[in-house]
């Protein structure tokens, strides 16, 4: 299981993709136009855009399938992650110097029976059972300190499922990896 391997000039281009379509999507402007020839920006795999300002969520999106190039998939997301994210009210425009990017592309997802093969850190975790659902993205896990079996807890949670759902016969855990990158980062 792997992610795909991004060089400096794929991301900055996709965090670039992101930021403008953000703009574009709180002024009310057109999204902005973009012909990407470059073959691993025209891959296929989920990605989700993650807002945040002075260092509190302001907002993440994403998609955990591609259905479509990856950049176009990003620039979805940036509209989702601004505007549409039910948890928060839509960015507005005066809050647009106060918010930086974060773009997670995810591997393909890995069905898996043992939670030991989970690594945080490493790791997003999917669980799903019936109509229920819940992901969070590695670096989560990495931020709050958790334990794997805080991590699988939050996981349920998210889902809207009770705590040690993960235990439960008919609970599928799924587990990915995730190519982080920010605006915070030097040199993009």
């Amino acid at each position: 299981m792997s992610s795909i391997n991004l060089n400096p000039e794929q991301k900055k281009m996709l965090l670039e993709i992101a930021r403008k379509t953000i703009e574009n999507a709180v002024t009310g402007k057109n999204m902005p136009a973009y012909k990407i020839e470059d073959r691993i920006l025209n891959t296929e795999c989920g990605a989700f855009v993650t807002i945040h300002k002075n260092g509190n969520l302001r907002g993440c999106i994403g998609n955990v399938i591609g259905r479509g190039p990856l950049w176009k998939t990003v620039m979805q997301m940036a509209v989702e992650a601004s505007l549409h994210d039910p948890r928060f009210s839509p960015l507005s425009e005066s809050e647009l110097e106060d918010i930086d990017i974060e773009i997670s592309v995810l591997s393909p997802f890995e069905k898996i029976a043992d939670i030991e093969k989970i690594e945080v850190g490493v790791h997003g975790i999917f669980i799903k059972k019936g109509y229920y659902q819940g992901l969070l993205l590695p670096q989560v896990a990495t931020e709050y300190g958790w334990t794997r079996n805080q991590f699988l807890e939050h996981t349920c949670l998210k889902a809207g499922m009770h705590t040690d759902c993960y235990r439960d016969k008919g609970c599928e855990i799924l587990i990915f990896s995730a190519t982080v990158f920010g605006e915070k980062e030097s040199g993009l």
